[in-house]
């Protein structure tokens, strides 16, 4: 059986958490039936390094990347939101900024919420506490439910691990985030062109190269017309002025 079409053989997908690959696995699975697509899961942290390592043909990452040797496709922004226990005073809020959660304990890096870090309370006063151990969003969820802290991440991020004593509250001051496919430079296959397809929405028919014209008909040979033979010149026959009416197209002087 040729390598192309081996069962075993598979067209690795890596993903960060809050994304969605229905869409795009159901289009591969109808268009390529002989290269099934396999997923990988990653962190933010080995979002790039299961390229490098050979893990996954491609990855869909969340900016800021290193993209040394990477050739990377900017895709959609998400809306940052807070998560906080049902509880909260502002969980009923349409949106707040990150000066109504200066007083909050995040249970991220200070460093991946910027606009936090600096006017927080607790980094300004130098009372902030050690973080517990969060292994997964649904330990961060947890802690959240429990009143530990609040966390800062993606709409797409609370969505996936939400829960029924958690709410999402956008964040109107912290920059969005932002999806994008990423993959190796030097492993542009054909494989990989096409999932750039399927991902930007292009048919099966379409190619990213230039598509060859097709020939053209021959153009049908025209006979020459014959030429005309010039008629014999003949001098029209000379006519006589004609006769000025009385009162008519006479000289404007006056009547004699």
């Amino acid at each position: 059986m040729d390598a192309e079409s081996t069962p075993d053989r598979l067209f690795t997908v890596a993903f960060v958490p809050g994304v969605t690959l229905a869409k795009w696995s159901k289009v591969w699975a109808e268009r390529r039936p002989d290269l099934p697509m396999g997923f990988a899961p990653t962190s933010e942290a080995e979002q790039v390094r299961v390229l490098h390592d050979g893990a996954a043909e491609v990855s869909f990452v969340r900016l800021p990347v290193d993209d040394a040797r990477l050739s990377v496709i900017p895709l959609y922004r998400e809306t940052p939101v807070v998560m906080v226990p049902k509880e909260h005073e502002l969980s009923q809020a349409e949106s707040v900024t990150v000066a109504e959660l200066a007083g909050e304990h995040l249970l991220q890096d200070p460093d991946s919420v910027p606009e936090w870090r600096d006017v927080a309370d607790e980094i300004r006063e130098g009372t902030r506490r050690p973080l517990p151990s969060i292994r997964t969003g649904d330990d961060a969820a947890e802690l959240v439910a429990a009143g530990v802290g609040i966390v800062i991440v993606p709409q797409s991020v609370a969505r996936l691990y939400g829960r029924k004593d958690v709410v999402a509250v956008p964040v109107t001051d912290v920059a969005e985030s932002q999806i994008a496919l990423a993959w190796l430079e030097e492993n542009t296959t054909a494989d990989v062109e096409e999932f750039i397809g399927v991902v930007r929405g292009r048919t099966a028919r379409s190619s990213r190269a230039p598509q060859e014209e097709p020939e053209k008909a021959p153009a049908k040979e025209r006979k020459p017309k014959p030429k005309e033979k010039a008629k014999p010149f003949t001098p029209r026959p000379h006519r006589a002025p004609k006769k000025l009416g009385k009162g008519r197209n006479r000289g404007r002087g006056g009547r004699s």
